[in-house]
């Protein structure tokens, strides 16, 4: 571990040429893996993660650069290489370092290393009864696995502050493969915690491997999505992905800073339809996707994204926040130490509305209802984006009718935002990890049941009659 003297020499040897900021990283990490095929586990590992990261700024220039190796010389190497990007006069020297407190939300009451194997494996033996409990023939491959994550962080940096930061995530899947006559299908039950082990529940546990089971075997017998412009509501839940990557990622300073987002310019209008508001919220204690402090010093918040259709703020990190002249809010993330961090999001959602979700299936005459999605993919320069959906349904005079497969969502989301003219009160969050230039972190993503009133779906079963 690094003391704070020696964290003070290394910072004072980055800032010698003239960087007015820079910082420690300093990380020990484990990743532990349980999985089973066939009823049998075949993969019982942990990985071990130990380095630290050094960032140097000046102005709008960057430095970066990790090493593994933790001794002393080894640190000061990589700081005075690392100075030499600058050739100027030192103008910040560090002479003390405090520690800086923040509120504790996510703080870890019992940590994986302290639970039996045993316990964990319960948690996969639960999910493999259900599987058999609900056996079909057409499930021809179940594979179950835990993955746990523990992450312990501390963080240096030349404001003359330190903070130290411990977080475990947890989570429980179950990826299914199905086969009949017209092919194969696949599926995935996923229950995810920042809690402790007992934060599993095991009757939540049997009922989504049982709706992944029956998703999967509806696909099975499902007839090939229809095309063309429609209605489309979007479930609740992970049904946010939709909204996470095609608005939330040109919402990241990361992107409105370089002029590379389609809202750069935008703030205080009018993005999206007066019924529309979304936040992205690192503060709520124990999320997936929650973060007390983050990677600049910066405790976490509630951004509130859009009120009301206005656009009023973004996710912005220190370091793209010099090129907007604005501070950074709390949104500084990265996946470990070989990452330089950026803005990235927390828990982000569109916040409830009025309507019921039956209020709005039943005032759609003819449309999809589009459950939850397999990903996508996103331009954040021109909000083009591309969703598969991985559960959707035809909706005929207001009632859900027959399931179809091969849906595909393609638009803008600053266009689909004012597309959007019914928003339930269901709201849902839905946990996973965003991909992004600092790594893979661990998001939440959320809406309630909301309608767009047209989009473009994409299909190979013709014309929606």
């Amino acid at each position: 571990m690094i003391n704070k003297k020696l964290a003070m020499e290394v910072l004072n040897t980055a800032l010698s040429t003239g960087a007015d900021y820079a910082d420690i990283f300093e990380e020990h990490s484990s990743n532990q893996s349980i999985r089973t095929d066939k009823d049998k586990i075949d993969t019982c590992s942990t990985n071990y993660l130990d380095g630290v990261g050094i960032r140097i700024l000046l102005g709008n220039q960057c430095v970066y650069g990790y090493t593994n190796d933790l001794s002393k010389k080894s640190l000061l190497s990589l700081a005075s290489n690392l100075s030499k990007s600058f050739s100027s006069k030192q103008i910040v020297t560090v002479t003390s370092l405090e520690k800086q407190s923040y509120k504790n939300r996510n703080k870890v009451k019992l940590s994986y290393d302290d639970v039996p194997i045993s316990e964990k494996i319960h948690l996969i033996d639960i999910v493999i009864d259900e599987v058999k409990k609900n056996y079909d023939p057409r499930i021809i491959r179940y594979v179950v696995g835990l993955a746990i994550t523990r992450q312990n962080v501390t963080i240096y940096n030349s404001k003359g502050k330190y903070f130290n930061r411990i977080q475990e995530w947890a989570q429980l899947s179950c990826s299914f493969t199905g086969m009949d006559e017209n092919g194969y299908e696949n599926s995935v039950m996923v229950d995810r915690h920042q809690d402790n082990i007992h934060a599993f529940d095991e009757s939540v546990i049997r009922e989504k491997t049982r709706k992944e089971i029956e998703n999967v075997l509806r696909l099975l017998g499902a007839k090939e999505c229809p095309a063309g412009v429609m209605p489309v509501v979007v479930g609740n839940g992970f049904g946010g992905v939709l909204f996470h990557e095609s608005c939330g990622h040109p919402l990241e300073a990361s992107s409105i800073a370089l002029g590379l987002s389609c809202f750069c310019g935008k703030e205080g209008q009018y993005i999206a339809s007066p019924i529309v508001s979304a936040v992205d919220d690192s503060t709520i204690p124990y999320e997936w996707g929650s973060i007390d402090i983050d990677d600049d010093g910066n405790l976490g918040c509630k951004r509130q994204l859009i009120k009301d259709g206005v656009l009023t703020d973004f996710m912005i990190d220190d370091y793209n926040g010099r090129r907007m002249n604005r501070s950074g809010n709390g949104a500084c993330r990265r996946q470990n130490y070989h990452f330089v961090p950026t803005s990235r999001m927390s828990n982000t959602y569109i916040e409830n509305g009025k309507s019921t979700p039956e209020e709005i299936i039943a005032s759609t005459k003819l449309g999809l209802y589009a459950v939850s999605f397999l990903g996508g993919s996103v331009n954040p320069g021109t909000g083009e984006f591309n969703f598969a959906a991985s559960e959707a349904y035809i909706i005929r005079d207001g009632k859900i009718c027959e399931p179809v497969r091969g849906a595909v969502l393609i638009g803008k989301g600053y266009e689909i935002l004012k597309e959007i003219d019914m928003v339930g009160n269901d709201l849902e969050l839905s946990g996973g990890t965003c991909g992004a230039a600092s790594g893979w972190v661990y998001v939440n993503v959320g809406q309630p049941t909301v309608r767009i009133k047209k989009v473009l779906v994409g299909g190979r079963g013709g014309k929606l009659e």
